[in-house]
């Protein structure tokens, strides 16, 4: 069905959209990019949209199970000419492209190995945002190319400069999306001449950034429109605090700026459906939450006789972003309240080392599991009370909406997602980032805990609320309807 001829919220004729990102589940996921870009691209098909996605084949995606799209695509960036393959796949009923090209991306690591980041991400990322534009041309013609952080930020950059004359883009839009922006995508300027652009684009309008260069910058600069995946956090960039260096071009680019929040996939991630944990249950019927729990302790070795010991969840990546510096001071006062903790993530050495310290400690109160693992944190949301989130700033973040429905009471910290997602009657929010403040909000969630009324009224609340992907498809779907009626 060809796109003129499908009509959708308000009547309007829906549009072709290609996504570029560097990871989507389930194919490769470092954090919440990958299950935005694999839950969204649904919905909006869900909606009438029609969408495709261009990412890298990584390591871990098997080259048998994709087949051929497009062989011996040449790219020009630099001195010499790239040629990829493209791969492709259909997931969830969405076309994805796959850029094959081993030297670049068929490594350990999506963008580091052992915490270091690979020293060719330039190139790498300059080539994944000449595929999604060279697929365009072959093999999906967008409405509008939907790019996705820094790793993409080069896509509407190469489509004013190479692709600025091609007809075949002329009624092509361009919207990005920061979903952290505290990730520039700065690399020296002295690897500009790799990326095969005119010298004009090294200026401080356009790619310059405090003498480097920054594919973040370009992506904001050059989109014809810039979202966040939150409301808050569209307003906490354009300020000294939450700008990261960019507040200044957040303000600049503020009449093309909207925080549109992030969904969640609940086909996924809900207790009614959960293939992954040890018995399944609803606000209607909890029972099987007490299950869950007794299973996640006994799964972490940890004492499972008094299940009406509170459990407290932790799934994150280690970094300092996540509050974890907050965390790390909270060792004395877990080990003064009659609490367990389970904590699952990977990251920074030092919060590794912190929390294996915790668990040789006092290992009857303690449960670590380093690395990813995606069934044991469904487990952990399913089994434990509450959820902790100390974010120093927080885009959107998934995992308290999660927790929401699992009737896992989060405790946050008042910031970006954070503050639009829980409310003071289905959690507890702190707003000072300091280990004070954290305490306080802790001090007051374990003290509801023990009122079993009032705190099932809560996770009951929780429960019932509903961020699912339709309402922010809505939205992406209005906006993309906008970008196009206005040329």
């Amino acid at each position: 069905m060809v796109a003129s001829i499908i009509y959708g919220y308000h009547g309007y004729v829906m549009a072709r959209i290609l996504m570029v990102a560097s990871e989507a589940t389930p194919f490769a996921k470092t954090g919440g990019l990958a299950d935005v870009v694999g839950a969204l691209p649904a919905a909006l098909q869900e909606a009438g949209e029609q969408v495709a996605v261009v990412m890298p084949r990584y390591a871990q995606i098997p080259w048998d199970s994709t087949e051929s799209a497009y062989d011996n695509l040449r790219l020009f960036a630099g001195p010499h000419p790239w040629n990829v393959d493209i791969r492709t796949r259909v997931e969830k009923g969405v076309r994805f492209y796959f850029v094959e090209h081993p030297m670049l991306f068929e490594r350990e690591g999506l963008y580091a190995q052992r915490a270091f980041d690979y020293w060719d991400n330039h190139r790498r990322f300059a080539v994944l945002a000449l595929a999604g534009l060279g697929v365009a041309q072959t093999l999906f013609k967008p409405d509008i190319i939907h790019c996705h952080d820094w790793q993409t930020g080069m896509v509407p950059v190469y489509r004013h400069d190479q692709q600025w004359s091609n007809p075949d883009f002329f009624n092509t839009r361009t919207v990005f999306t920061i979903h952290n922006l505290g990730y520039h995508g700065r690399f020296s300027r002295d690897v500009f001449p790799d990326l095969g652009l005119n010298p004009g684009w090294l200026s401080p309008d356009k790619l310059e950034y405090y003498g480097d260069i920054s594919y973040l910058k370009g992506g904001i600069v050059m989109s014809d429109w810039v979202t966040t995946v939150s409301p808050a956090y569209a307003r906490e960039i354009q300020t000294l605090e939450g700008g990261f260096g960019f507040d200044g071009i957040m303000r600049s680019v503020a009449g093309r700026l909207s925080g549109i929040l992030n969904g969640v996939d609940y086909s996924e991630w809900s207790p009614e459906v959960d293939e992954f944990i040890a018995a399944r249950y609803s606000a209607k019927d909890l029972s099987g939450k007490k299950a869950c729990k007794k299973a996640l302790l006994e799964e972490f070795k940890l004492p499972a006789g008094n299940l009406d010991r509170p459990l407290i969840g932790i799934v994150s990546r280690f970094a300092g972003q996540k509050g974890f510096d907050l965390i790390a001071g909270l060792a004395e006062f877990f080990a003064a309240q009659d609490v367990q903790l389970v904590i699952l993530g990977s990251g920074e050495p030092r919060y590794e080392n912190i929390f294996n310290g915790w668990q040789r400690w006092q290992p009857e109160k303690v449960g670590v599991w380093l690395g990813y693992n995606n069934a044991l944190a469904h487990r952990i949301e399913a089994g434990a009370d509450m959820f902790l989130m100390p974010s120093l700033y927080e885009p959107c973040g998934l995992n308290q909406i999660y927790s929401l429905r699992y009737g896992t009471v989060p405790v946050v910290r008042a910031t970006g997602g954070l503050d639009d997602t829980i409310q003071t009657d289905t959690g507890f929010k702190f707003q000072d980032y300091s280990v004070a403040a954290l305490e306080g909000a802790l001090d007051e969630a374990l003290a509801a805990y023990r009122n079993k009324r009032s705190w099932t009224a809560r996770m009951k609340r929780g429960m019932a609320k509903d961020f699912s992907w339709t309402a922010s498809a809505k939205q992406y779907s209005e906006l993309y309807a906008r970008m196009r009626a206005t040329g």
